[in-house]
């Protein structure tokens, strides 16, 4: 039934049928071989590659993302594979082998070497058909992942803030054991909150520091990123503010001010009488000069 198929080679790598057409038209046979053709022709037809394939990466917590090609048909399935610079082979993401559009696919256990290059790979198939493959760029996690802002607090202490960090275990740390043994610092922005007035300091990592030579009694607020000598992307943290020492109270502000009030009062009621008194000494002294001219030197 067969015999009469021989198979030939298109550009595409698709094998395809040629029938002769005395078969073709020859009843039974041919209708069996025109269905054989259509099958045989379906199988060789393309899906849209899938674009924008890319590992996106915050704190070491890798997820690759991609966007089906135009006119992909919606019951088509994508299928994603990575490959390191150290091993040189491509190998399917178990968990990541069946993704519909829209799903991402989490790369976090299989990217964890931290100075290894990578790459990924998304393809789209469904029963008999399948595109080809779009690779992602090549992906580092220690240089490519974007630090995301530690967990801290601040509080006064005289002149001074004392900065206080949340466990290492959480932030960059948390999901690669690697990231601990390297060199970090802290970017700290501090800022004076009674003008604006603001600078710049850098720190090494540590749970406990403290930012000295403030002011005492005035508030602050500082915001704290993440830096090491090899990733710059870091994202700065929200303000946290506090003052060095604790403000006077309210109530004690009012009876300063109304103390100073009082005492201005009284010195301003002193010296008018002082004054006073001299402007009336000054006239007695001068009437009485007045009469002793006129006793001494009569008209």
């Amino acid at each position: 039934m067969f015999s009469a198929l021989t198979q030939q080679q298109t550009s595409s790598g698709c094998s395809v049928s040629s029938v002769s057409r005395q078969n073709v038209y020859g009843g039974t046979m041919g209708l069996w071989t025109l269905l054989l053709l259509h099958l045989h022709l379906a199988v060789c037809v393309s899906l849209p590659a899938p674009s924008n394939v890319s590992i996106s990466s915050y704190n070491m917590e890798h997820i690759l993302r991609f966007s089906p090609g135009p006119g992909t048909p919606s019951d088509a399935y994508f299928t994603v594979q990575i490959c390191s610079s150290r091993k040189h082979q491509w190998k399917t993401v178990p968990w990541c082998e069946a993704l519909m559009a829209g799903q991402t696919c989490n790369l976090t256990n299989k990217l964890n070497d931290v100075f290894d290059h990578y790459m990924a790979q998304a393809r789209a198939f469904r029963t008999n058909q399948t595109s080809k493959w779009t690779k992602s760029r090549e992906f580092q996690p220690l240089t490519d992942t974007v630090l995301g802002p530690p967990e801290f607090s601040v509080s006064g202490c005289g002149n001074c803030l004392i900065l206080q960090i949340r466990d290492a275990s959480e932030g960059p740390f948390e999901h690669n054991s690697q990231m601990k043994d390297l060199f970090w610092e802290l970017d700290l922005n501090v800022k004076r909150t009674r003008d604006g007035a603001e600078f710049k300091l850098k720190l090494p990592y540590k749970h406990e520091s403290v930012i000295s030579y403030l002011q005492p009694g005035v508030e602050y607020c500082v915001s704290v990123s993440f830096r090491s000598i090899i990733n710059h992307n870091s994202v700065a943290s929200e303000q946290r503010c506090a003052f060095t020492s604790p403000p006077p109270p309210q109530h004690t502000l009012f009876l300063v001010l109304g103390l100073f009030g009082a005492f201005t009062l009284v010195v301003f009621l002193v010296v008018g009488r002082v004054i006073f008194r001299s402007k009336v000494s000054l006239e007695l002294l001068r009437r009485h000069l007045s009469r002793l001219k006129s006793i001494m030197c009569p008209a």
